[in-house]
């Protein structure tokens, strides 16, 4: 196997599409009684910045393949490189396709119904790793679509906000901030608030100090939301509040983000720590962790290079699923749903858990909310 494994990663590494692995033919046999047949259909090329990353991806689920070995699950692996101009069509003529239990991909929106008409017609399991914006996985009960839409989101991370703030006193900042695209989250969470009779307040960054503190309760924890993840604006917001708590020390304050403050990380952790920052997510790779530093050497090793430095890291998203799918279909066959429960398996990076939507397929529920401490601890809250 390792010697398999390391043709997987030298095909992997010069980057041109690949059968790795020749699939039997699909028969009737229990999948939990053999080898996994898994496809990969997405770019695998280095043209681009999507082939890149989906090479990465795809590098992840080659080692999750390897990694499953060692536990005894076996895997024939078959790749295709479909572009963002190619006909999936054509790709799907390939008689190794309509062998496969699980195929994952493709990257692009637009190559999403063609693939799962065929994932019905011949009884395919589809995980979508990207793709957000087809409706197909509303009306096909074969499709698994990781990521939510900004909608299905933004309610998730009001809903999580309720949760954990249900006591405080929430605060929303106007940062006046044109460009921002988080009107969709504030409206939400304001409509969560008010169907749940909880009082907030809202102000703006170019209040004046005594209008500013107004709006913060003495005898509350204070949660502040900006309406805006731009890091010139959270400057601003951090030198606002860090005034008003010279003044007014025995205010409780803390803070409550959006995804792209991870990114955001290495500048803010003072702040971040100071003001108990919470980011919600639908991903987090703790670098400080064991796994993760062994993750990184055992892809160094294989790749003879390091991950792309993205704040999503493609190869451990490409392990995660890989590692969670697989293992899903070898302990459960035909019937793997996608739920958490049934799996048993701690992410290194993207959690799942799958839900049906209406009569279609499935989609992913995990949000992580990522915790600044006071204490200068980062902590996961894991919603699965």
């Amino acid at each position: 196997m390792m010697q398999k494994l390391r043709y997987f990663l030298l095909l992997a590494a010069s980057v041109m599409a690949a059968h790795v692995a020749v699939a039997q033919t699909k028969t009737n046999t229990d999948m939990r009684r053999r080898a996994i047949k898994v496809g990969v259909m997405l770019p695998l090329h280095a043209d681009n910045g999507d082939g890149k990353r989906m090479v990465e991806y795809y590098r992840g689920v080659l080692m999750a393949c390897d990694s499953l070995r060692a536990n005894g699950i076996s895997t024939d692996v078959t790749a295709w490189n479909v572009a963002e101009q190619s006909d999936i069509s054509e790709t799907l003529q390939d008689v190794r396709a309509a062998q496969c239990d699980l195929i994952i991909g493709p990257l692009y929106s637009s190559q999403v119904k063609p693939l799962g008409d065929f994932a019905k017609k011949h009884e395919v399991k589809v995980l979508i790793p990207c793709s957000i914006n087809s409706t197909e996985v509303y009306d096909n009960g074969c499709l698994f679509q990781v990521y939510q839409n900004g909608n299905v989101l933004n309610e998730a991370y009001s809903y999580r906000f309720y949760q954990l703030f249900r006591d405080c006193h929430p605060i929303i900042i106007d940062c006046n901030d044109s460009t921002s695209t988080k009107g969709g989250f504030t409206r939400s969470l304001r409509r969560k608030l008010e169907q749940e009779g909880i009082d907030y307040s809202i102000t703006n960054l170019k209040s004046s100090e005594a209008a500013f503190t107004k709006c913060f309760l003495p005898n509350k924890r204070n949660v502040v939301v900006l309406n805006t993840s731009r890091s010139s604006e959270l400057n601003v917001a951090f030198a606002k509040l860090s005034g008003m708590l010279v003044a007014n020390p025995k205010l409780q304050v803390s803070m409550f983000g959006y995804p792209e403050w991870l990114q955001y990380t290495h500048s803010h952790l003072d702040n971040f720590y100071k003001f108990d920052v919470y980011v919600p997510s639908t991903y987090y790779m703790d670098p400080l962790a064991h796994r993760t530093t062994r993750f990184m050497q055992k892809y160094r090793w294989n790749f003879h290079q390091d991950m792309q430095h993205y704040p999503q890291r493609f190869a451990a998203m490409g392990f995660d699923h890989a590692y969670y799918f697989i293992r899903g279909l070898h302990l459960y066959g035909e019937r793997f749903n996608g739920s958490a429960n049934l799996v048993g398996y701690t992410p290194l990076q993207s959690p799942l858990n799958f839900e049906r939507i209406g009569n279609g397929g499935m989609q992913n529920r995990s949000v992580i909310i990522v915790h600044y401490t006071r204490n200068q601890r980062v902590e996961t809250i894991n919603y699965y």
